[in-house]
C-alpha cells in the first residue's frame, strides 16, 4: 500500500482548496497552514478580549441607563467573541494557556485600533460604527474561510457584530441631532477613528509578508485594499446621511469605478503601533496582565472542582 509523500498530501490538500472543502481539525493540513491559522485566530481573539477595555472604561460613565445597559451587553459580547475564537483555535493543538502567555508576554499581537485611547462619549459610538463596521467587513469574509471552527465561530460573531455597528451609529446620529457641542464631540471622534480604522484592514497586500499565502489557501478570500475599498464605500454615504464630514482631503467619488479614491494612509503610525508605542499599548497589557493575575483563584478553583469531579466519578 502506498504511503502519501508529504508532497502529495500537500498537493491533496491544495486540491481539496481550491475544490471549495472545508477543512476540519482532524484532517490532515500543512503545518505551515496549521501555524498561520494560529497566529490569524489567536491574534483575532486576543482583538476581541483586549477591545473589552477602552469601552468598559465608559460603563460607568455612559449618559443613560439605556446606554449603560447596551454598552454592557456590547462588551459582554466582545468576551464571548473572544472565547469562541479560543476555542476555535485550540482545535488545531495550541492550549488557551499558551495563547494567553503570547499576549501577556508581548510576543503575540492584537488589532491595533485598541491603542487609541476613548476620550469622549461619541467615541463608543465611533467604535461601534467605525471599528465594528470594519471587522464585519472583514469577519464576513472569514465566515468563508476555509477552515471550518473558524468559519463557523464567524456566523455567530458577525450577527452580533451588526448590532454593535447600529448602536454605534445610533449614538453619534443622536449626538449630530443635538447641541453645537455635541455636533463638534462626534466629528472630533470621527476625525480621530477614521484613519486608524482604515488601518485595520493591514498594509497593501503587496508589503503583506501574509496574504498570498492566505488567499492561496482561501483562509483569506479578498484583498486587504479590496476590503478597506469595501469599507469606504459603504461608510462614506453613512457619513453624509447625518451630516458628519470624513477627515480626507483626497476623498471623492469615481464615477468610473463607482467607488471612492481615498487619500494616502500614514503606515508609519500603523507600524510604530504595532511596534508597542501607540498611545494605550503599555496601559491595555498592564490592565490584561492584572486581570489574569487577579483571577488566578477562579482558575485555581475550577481546576480543584474538575478534580474533585473526576474523583467522584472513578469512585462512584
Amino acid at each position: 500500500m502506498h504511503t502519501p509523500t508529504e508532497q502529495e498530501r500537500e498537493t491533496e490538500f491544495q486540491a481539496r482548496i481550491d475544490r471549495g472543502e472545508m477543512i476540519e481539525p482532524k484532517d490532515w493540513m500543512p503545518e505551515r497552514y496549521r501555524k498561520q491559522l494560529i497566529r490569524m485566530m489567536s491574534q483575532h481573539a486576543h482583538s476581541e478580549v483586549v477591545g473589552m477595555l477602552p469601552e468598559g472604561n465608559w460603563i460607568t460613565r455612559a449618559p443613560s441607563l439605556r446606554r449603560k445597559a447596551v454598552l454592557l451587553a456590547k462588551v459582554q459580547d466582545e468576551g464571548g467573541h473572544g472565547l469562541y475564537i479560543y476555542c476555535g483555535t485550540e482545535t488545531l493543538d495550541v492550549s488557551r494557556e499558551q495563547m494567553i502567555d503570547d499576549l501577556l508576554s508581548g510576543k503575540a499581537k492584537y488589532s491595533s485600533i485598541f491603542n487609541y485611547p476613548t476620550q469622549t462619549w461619541a467615541d463608543i459610538g465611533a467604535i461601534g460604527w467605525l471599528v465594528d463596521g470594519a471587522a464585519i467587513v472583514n469577519q464576513t469574509a472569514l465566515a468563508k474561510c476555509s477552515y471550518g471552527p473558524y468559519s463557523r465561530a464567524m456566523v455567530r460573531i458577525c450577527k452580533e457584530e451588526n448590532f454593535h455597528h447600529k448602536q454605534g451609529y445610533e449614538i453619534l446620529a443622536t449626538l449630530m441631532k443635538g447641541t453645537p457641542e455635541q455636533r463638534a464631540m462626534a466629528q472630533d471622534s470621527m476625525n480621530r477613528w477614521w484613519w486608524p480604522s482604515l488601518m485595520m484592514f493591514g498594509p497593501s497586500d503587496k508589503d503583506s509578508p501574509n496574504s498570498g499565502e492566505l488567499m492561496r489557501w482561501k483562509v483569506k478570500r479578498h484583498s486587504n485594499d479590496d476590503l478597506r475599498q469595501r469599507f469606504i464605500d459603504r461608510t462614506v454615504p453613512q457619513a453624509e446621511n447625518i451630516g458628519l464630514k470624513v477627515p480626507d482631503a483626497d476623498l471623492k467619488f469615481n464615477p468610473e469605478t463607482k467607488h471612492y479614491n481615498h487619500g494616502e494612509i500614514d503606515w508609519a503610525e500603523f507600524y510604530n503601533v504595532i511596534k508597542g508605542n501607540g498611545i494605550c499599548n503599555r496601559e491595555r497589557l498592564k490592565a490584561r496582565r492584572e486581570a489574569h493575575q487577579q483571577g488566578a483563584w477562579v482558575r485555581e478553583a475550577a481546576e480543584a472542582f474538575a478534580a474533585k469531579h473526576k474523583e467522584n466519578m472513578i469512585a462512584a
